[in-house]
């Protein structure tokens, strides 16, 4: 069988296993979906279009090359361009570095610098020496967009906008070539509008969910400021439930979800759709492959929640723990 017939039989089936749930009702039928292309939003001021589902770098972590290669082919034929990776993410950008070099001009590529923890080493000489590396393993001379990672303390901030700090290094990747935009994911409300204030990023990372939404007023603040300042916006942890019970927090079902994510494949796919209708250019499935694919089935069959279908979902969220909450900065 040839690559595309690979890819063909693959997302019949994955199609038709999400479209058996009376969730994709008012989607079109699994068969079509084949047929269909992801579609793309502007990403804010920066003349850029991306597709509405982004693949996630760590749906390549820890698997073979003829995997990565595979499942990044699939995500392109069908309409993904939007990439994103860190180095945090294991051994994510030295598989993604060659599944995507046949598709480099295609695609849009993003990166992220600093650990993804609190302890994050947010220096100039860490940040270029960082960069190097990430655009040595994807086999690039550059990325589309680099992005400080998971910030959630301001005394993150006041390093990257320190002497010496990682924005100065980021300013120079950007006068060399080695970076086209800048922006920033973050675990903070408080954090992400501090930043955004601070400095005119072009993109925002940030968890945008039907529990964080409903639990803890988390997220709708954060897209109205960037909003008002032409940003980017991409979301994660659409389809993210809550924090594991403590039983599990050691071990459980899902290797590449830290957090408890919701029922697949209804209340997971219903989340995700509801992430797609809020005001943003795109969102970042799982990097849990049953999830991811999920994801691109949805992207490619995408119609926006109805008010029926949010009520049920916010109920389900009632009394549910959020994975994040106010004030933690």
């Amino acid at each position: 069988m040839d690559r595309r017939g690979f890819l063909m039989t693959g997302t019949t089936a994955a199609a038709g296993l999400a479209a058996s749930s009376e969730i994709f009702a008012p989607i079109a039928k699994a068969e079509e979906a084949v047929q269909k292309t992801i579609p793309r939003r502007k990403l804010g001021k920066t003349g850029e279009e991306l597709s509405i589902v982004g693949f996630a770098g760590i749906v390549v972590m820890n698997n073979s090359q003829s995997f990565a290669n595979n499942i990044v082919a699939e995500a392109v034929d069908r309409g993904i361009n939007y990439f994103d990776v860190a180095p945090s993410y294991g051994d994510a950008q030295a598989r993604l570095g060659p599944a995507l070099e046949p598709f480099r001009k295609k695609v849009f590529l993003a990166c992220k610098e600093g650990s993804g923890g609190e302890e994050g080493d947010f220096t100039k000489d860490s940040a270029a020496k960082t960069l190097d590396e990430s655009l040595r393993q994807l086999r690039t001379d550059h990325v589309d967009l680099y992005q400080f990672h998971a910030l959630s303390k301001m005394s993150q901030l006041e390093q990257i906008f320190g002497p010496n700090g990682a924005m100065e290094a980021f300013q120079a990747a950007r006068t060399a070539g080695k970076l086209r935009f800048i922006g920033f994911s973050a675990h903070s409300v408080e954090v992400a509008i501090t930043a955004m204030d601070r400095y005119n990023f072009d993109t925002i990372l940030f968890p945008i969910n039907f529990v964080l939404t409903s639990q803890a007023n988390f997220g709708p603040q954060v897209i109205a400021h960037a909003k008002k300042k032409d940003m980017g916006i991409m979301a994660i942890k659409g389809m993210a439930k809550t924090i594991w019970p403590e039983s599990l927090r050691r071990e459980h079902p899902h290797e590449k979800c830290w957090y408890e994510p919701a029922d697949f494949p209804h209340e997971a796919a219903l989340g995700y759709r509801w992430t797609l209708s809020q005001p943003i250019t795109a969102a970042m499935p799982p990097g849990d492959e049953r999830y991811f694919r999920l994801g691109m089935d949805i992207g490619q069959n995408f119609v926006p929640v109805t008010n029926q279908e949010e009520q049920k979902l916010m109920a389900s969220a009632a009394g549910v723990s959020p994975i994040f909450r106010l004030g933690n900065a």
